[in-house]
């Protein structure tokens, strides 16, 4: 680690807000504190729309918390910087230090600077010319280029300090998690749940995930799957509570009592309302789905629709409008792809009709479903209930 290298996080649409926004730069200033603390002791603090978080001790893994840095929602931007005094020649000193190796690669560079003092004697145009011009003699052979340079050196003035640092990478966006209300979210071991559930975490929803297993129908491999993909989106969310939920007896009296066509839709009935359940005692105020309309017969409109028609609560579906390349596109991106296409099969695919329903009536699938014993298959499933914390 450099001496007295830190980081800045500056703040996306967290900025936008009213009179809520200290609200949501606390919970944005405890989320990073909490998820840089297993890289080591971090200082974390806001000053004029930006997280400064600086290593306490030389034992800080700098590179896991830079990583873990743009991973954090509500974050646009992520910089590594070195602090300095606010003077030029105290920042021409530190850029030429700190960015050696840039300027030892570069064929070009500029600076730019930003003064969020507003007493400094310079304004940024003139911070820019006065560094630019000290770096253009130090460095005679890298040209000066305004447009198109290889390397950009950040400049900023603040309240305390001067810092310079490279460009920035993007960080993770969205709003803080805790912000947007507290969701369940179905969670099975396909490319679809996982993306959804990092979409909604990405708008500041605080996730429970639920999961349904149905031995010996689907194997101990699956389950470990979808533990696999929460841990892959604690990276995101922080730690995430899975309740594993008992499928079997319901999708045999399914398979028993009910028409072929209708199995999927039945099946997806009984996933929301134990779902709705479990939110209910959690204190969730919403479900989240992996549905994409028409991707499979049980989710064409009308589909959606019964299967909408046995919950009280909103259902969020941040895929509906996505189609399967971008979906795969977004698995990659948030590191669960991998792991999604592993070929263990989930309870979805168990007892899946041949010809399934895909302009279904509320009323015939209502009394398709009146010949099972909804209550207590409900009671049944929620009582073997188990759960699990998953941790970063």
């Amino acid at each position: 680690m450099r001496q007295n290298e830190m980081f800045l996080l500056k703040l996306g649409e967290v900025v936008l807000k009213g009179q809520n926004r200290r609200s949501f730069e606390d919970r944005l200033v405890a989320n990073t504190a909490r998820r840089l603390k297993s890289c080591g002791s971090f200082q974390v603090y806001i000053r004029q729309s930006t997280i400064y978080a600086e290593p306490a001790t030389d034992t800080c893994d700098m590179e896991a918390a830079y990583a873990a840095a743009r991973q954090v929602f509500g974050v646009v931007s992520v910089a590594r910087a070195v602090p300095c005094e606010k003077t030029v020649e105290s920042i021409v000193e530190t850029a030429k230090d700190y960015l050696a190796d840039a300027f030892a690669s570069a064929r070009s560079f500029k600076v730019e600077s930003k003064r969020a003092d507003k007493n400094y004697p310079l304004n940024s145009i003139q911070v820019s010319q006065a560094v630019g011009g000290e770096l253009a003699e130090a460095f005679p052979h890298i040209a000066v280029d305004v447009h198109n340079p290889d390397l950009t050196v950040h400049v900023e003035i603040r309240e305390k300090h001067a810092y310079v640092h490279a460009p920035a990478v993007p960080g993770a966006g969205g709003l803080p998690v805790g912000m947007g209300g507290h969701a369940v979210s179905l969670l099975s071991g396909g490319l679809d749940s996982p993306v959804s559930s990092w979409m909604m975490a990405r708008r500041g929803v605080e996730l429970e995930m639920v999961h349904f297993v149905s031995p010996p129908y689907t194997s101990q491999q699956a389950q470990d799957k979808v533990l696999e993909l929460a841990h892959l989106l604690t990276a995101w969310c922080g730690r995430l509570r899975v309740h594993i939920v008992p499928f079997t007896e319901i999708q045999e009296e399914i398979r028993k009592n009910c028409p072929e066509e209708y199995f999927t839709l039945i099946m997806r009935r009984f996933m929301m309302r134990l779902a709705q359940a479990i939110a209910k005692r959690a204190g969730a105020k919403a479900l989240i789905t992996g549905e994409s309309l028409g991707q499979v017969a049980s989710q064409t409109m009308m589909a959606l629709g019964v299967t909408d028609d046995v919950t009280q609560m909103p259902v969020l579906r941040p895929l509906i409008g996505m189609d399967k390349v971008e979906i795969i596109r977004m698995s990659r991106e948030i590191g669960a792809y991998e792991t999604s296409i592993l070929p263990y099969e989930d309870c979805c695919t168990v007892f899946t009709p041949r010809h399934p329903s895909t302009r279904p009536k509320v009323e015939d699938v209502r009394a398709a479903e009146a010949k099972l014993d909804v209550p207590g298959l409900m009671a049944r499933s929620l009582e073997g209930e188990e759960w699990v914390w998953v941790k970063p």
